[in-house]
């Protein structure tokens, strides 16, 4: 007897079939049966017709703090995700020396726009090395399944402390760092990940120190996964990192290379497209690359007092290497202000904000004088007294105190553009930077946003891509085995949802992080049950069952 039956599902198996009614029994954890009769099972569920598909995994996220805190990945382990991927663009937190620990707390204030006194009241920091950090993650339970790229940062901060973050390292520093990527893969990482873009700094406005880093450094460290026989290569690119660059260690390797952030910009539209083009090329020479795209319009929420947005742009530096009681002194200036207006003048291949004042809205005004401007954008409001848009911010930001809070949709806002990058044969879709950019935005919801707003309302792929792009494919690019698919002796990773509602609900603030800060998240919309290795974690209402069984495994085996 089966201890779970699903039936009378439509089975969206992950592999881009179409979806075919059926039942899927479960025993012990994994997909023991799919077909019309399957036997009887402790427990039967009738499905009622709705979709039957994999656990999405959730290539792209930040949860690497968090889960030392949050063995449920919230709110991730909500909105269908089965199995998350940290340590991307290689801001980890392994390995970290206890010298170093405030270090990389700071890092991940700027850099992942989070509380450092979060950080400092949450974080777990019993372990030194990479395998440590799994075996801790491991010996206190998952919600959800958890696989992890070492991170070029912590491994640079590792071997070289403060000077990571100043200057090219030396043979001996490169030598000691790529044994440590080594040892990591040994431990059972998915890979290797960095990055060399340009709006990555730390606290102060410091390069992220794999921005330090040389050719010849990359090369080495990703040369241990050819060694290795096994993992990705996962980096955010800078404007100066080239697609043939990337293409070579591919082909020195013999591994996988997976580009990110692939948004589009409206002001510069060809960019991502151009990417794209020198990826096929790389494809149809037997490399395999693929670019990283998000189904979502990159919307922050920030206030002055932390703009993320405006972090990319070097006139903004004196802001940000500003303690925060110097900010009002710096903004009123009027130098400041123009070199930020000439900066926003010249075009950019990676900018987070390009000038685009009407996709700026006032969201929250601390005054009630000015309440009656909310939901406006800063582009109308400046014409209306006949300002300049950055003048009008600042200026308005200033008589609140700063707590002004703005949204800002910064790319990825044309929608046949992401149409078109969504169904490029070479994207890998995820970017929802679950974990990180917690007080900014919350895309967590990015795979139900897929199939909620691509496939149904807009009918931009049908919804056997969207879940292939979701589970399947995410499997097969990164190597995870026994996941991704709905197949007999695979891991029973599932995911119910009613086709006719699937979606991501609006934003919330919630005030749940260590020391009751707040953070965005959002519920899921037509999700009516998730299991994990078999067991149930959300109910038919779309929410996190109280008290379920941590049955998440941290991945540790990855195919060559």
């Amino acid at each position: 007897m089966h201890d779970l039956v699903i039936a009378d599902a439509s089975i969206a198996d992950g592999t881009g079939a179409p979806p075919r009614p059926g039942s899927l029994a479960v025993t012990d954890g994994k997909i023991a049966m799919i077909g019309r009769d399957v036997g009887p099972a402790r427990e039967t569920l009738r499905a009622e017709g709705r979709v039957l598909a994999p656990g999405i995994i959730d290539a792209h996220t930040h949860f690497d703090a968090q889960v030392t805190w949050d063995r449920w990945l919230n709110p991730s382990s909500s909105l269908g995700v089965t199995t998350a991927v940290i340590g991307n663009c290689g801001f980890t937190i392994a390995p970290c020396k206890p010298a170093h620990r405030d270090l990389t707390m700071r890092n991940l204030t700027h850099v992942e726009g989070m509380s450092l006194d979060v950080l400092r009241r949450g974080v777990d920091w019993r372990f030194e090395s990479f395998p440590d950090y799994l075996a801790m993650i491991e010996g206190g339970g998952l919600g959800i399944n958890l696989a992890a790229f070492v991170g070029h940062s912590s491994i640079r901060t590792y071997v070289m402390g403060e000077d990571a973050h100043r200057r090219t390292a030396t043979a001996d520093e490169i030598a000691a760092m790529r044994a440590l990527v080594a040892e990591a893969m040994r431990a059972g990482a998915i890979g290797f990940a960095t990055s060399t873009a340009e709006q990555h700094n730390g606290e102060a406005g410091i390069p992220m120190p794999s921005r330090l880093a040389a050719a010849d450094e990359i090369r080495a460290l990703v040369g241990a996964l050819g060694e290795a026989g096994r993992g990705a290569f996962m980096l955010t690119k800078g404007g100066a990192t080239s697609i043939p660059f990337l293409e070579e260690l591919a082909s020195e390797t013999g591994r996988p290379v997976v580009v990110a952030a692939l948004l589009h910009n409206s002001t510069n539209p060809d960019v991502t497209f151009q990417d794209l083009r020198e990826i096929a090329a790389a494809q149809s020479r037997g490399r395999r690359l693929w670019g990283q795209v998000s189904p979502c319009p990159l919307t922050n929420e920030f206030t002055l007092k932390s703009p993320y947005p405006f972090e990319g742009l070097e006139a903004w530096r004196p802001a940000m290497q500003a303690p925060e009681y110097r900010l009002s002194a710096i903004y009123a200036d009027k130098s400041f202000r123009m070199a930020v207006r000439e900066e926003l003048k010249r075009p950019a291949k990676v900018r987070l904000f390009n000038g685009e004042w009407h996709k700026l809205d006032l969201l929250e005004a601390r005054h009630p004088k000015h309440r009656a401007l909310e939901g406006s954008s800063v582009d109308a409001l400046a014409a209306a007294e006949g300002k300049d848009p950055l003048d009008w911010m600042l200026d308005l930001a200033l008589e609140e105190n700063l707590d002004t809070i703005f949204t800002a949709v910064l790319l990825n806002s044309d929608e046949d553009a992401v149409g078109r990058m969504l169904n490029d044969p070479y994207a890998n879709i995820a970017l929802s930077d679950a974990g990180a950019h917690l007080t900014f935005f919350c895309d967590a919801g990015f795979g139900l946003h897929l199939l909620g707003h691509w496939v149904r309302e807009l009918g931009a792929m049908p919804l056997e891509r969207a879940v292939h792009h979701l589970t399947g494919r995410q499997a097969a690019i990164l190597g995870i085995p026994g996941r991704g698919t709905l197949e007999v002796g695979n891991a029973a990773d599932l995911m119910l949802f009613d086709p006719a509602t699937v979606a991501r609900g609006s934003k919330q603030r919630v005030h749940d992080l260590p020391g009751g800060a707040a953070r965005l998240t959002t519920p899921a919309i037509g999700l009516h049950g998730v299991w994990v290795n078999g067991a149930r974690i959300v109910g038919e209402d779309g929410a996190l069952i109280p008290r379920a069984p941590l049955t998440g495994r941290v991945l540790r085996e990855f195919l060559a």
